[in-house]
């Protein structure tokens, strides 16, 4: 017998500490793990690609894109909804033609009936009543059931399938992120302050520091809160909006006048921190163990 409790393996009853370790170990159970700052992006990455970007654009929502890659995802829905507003247009004129195929057999139904109510006002003779009539066809091709055989290797063409009704495709493109709608020329164009270190020789790409505030100097990261001015398209800390720019609502650069609309809080990445950050936490659910 182990000296711990918990490596026990001679207790009589399945204990909780049991039951984790073993869902864990068989795969079952859903299973939890905190994000680090290494699982999610820069402040300075694109959303869609993940990497730095090279001609930043930002939504009106604050959320960060490389130029080509939200370009390249709206010309993709625009092709998705062209492609599906054709199934759509197809459907809606197939189903026009069934519905006046339907009206055109009534009509016939109609006419047939009635050329036979016409025919019965003559007297018949009593050889024809004794004559053996002949009764319903019951092959599968007449009466236009060759149009309706049933398929029973398709699965499309059982009984049980049932038709798919394709929806009006929605021509609204929306942003990935956060759901709402998006328009190209809603895209604002963003300018990051290089950091000048004449002793760094390194490639911006490899640096970790790379962009600071123009204003204060601060260098920005996934801990510093920033925003973007809607009108120069340059990146500050919201620091620098609340104590400078807020104060007589110019523009620190230009000196031109600003208002609240233009200032828009750019989406950061993850610092590892939960009093920074929300949704740290990576959840997969999976069957429980029973037992």
């Amino acid at each position: 017998m182990t000296r711990h409790a918990r490596n026990c393996t001679a207790g009589a009853v399945y204990t909780y500490h049991e039951r984790k370790k073993d869902s864990s170990a068989s795969g079952y159970g859903s299973q939890q793990q905190r994000l680090g700052k290494d699982s999610v992006r820069n402040f300075d990455c694109c959303c869609l690609t993940l990497q730095p970007c090279r001609n930043p654009v930002i939504t009106l929502d604050g959320y960060l894109y490389d130029k080509e890659a939200i370009l390249e995802y709206i010309i993709t829905k625009k092709n998705e909804y062209s492609r599906a507003l054709k199934e759509y247009e197809k459907q809606k004129r197939k189903e026009e033609r069934e519905l006046e195929e339907l009206a055109a057999i009534e009509q016939a139904n109609k006419v047939e009936k009635f050329v036979k109510a016409e025919s019965n006002i003559t007297v018949k003779s009593t050889y024809e009543d004794k004559k053996p009539q002949a009764g319903p066809s019951i092959s599968n091709m007449a009466a236009g059931k060759d149009k309706n055989v049933p398929s029973y290797w398709i699965p499309s063409k059982t009984p049980q399938a049932k038709q798919s009704v394709a929806q009006k495709p929605d021509k609204t493109i929306r942003c990935p992120m956060s759901g709402a709608q998006l328009k190209v020329k809603d895209l604002i164009e963003v300018k990051f302050t290089e950091i000048k270190d004449p002793t760094d020789k390194r490639a911006l790409i490899v640096k970790e520091a790379r962009y600071m505030c123009p204003v204060t100097g601060d260098t920005l990261t996934n801990s510093v809160p920033c925003a973007v001015l809607k009108s120069t398209g340059d990146v500050v800390t919201l620091d620098c909006v609340e104590k400078l720019i807020k104060k007589d609502w110019l523009h620190p650069i230009t000196g031109e006048k600003l208002e609240d609309k233009d200032i828009i809080p750019l989406q950061r990445g993850a610092t590892g921190f939960a009093s920074t950050n929300d949704h740290l936490a990576a959840k997969e659910t999976k069957p429980s163990l029973q037992c």
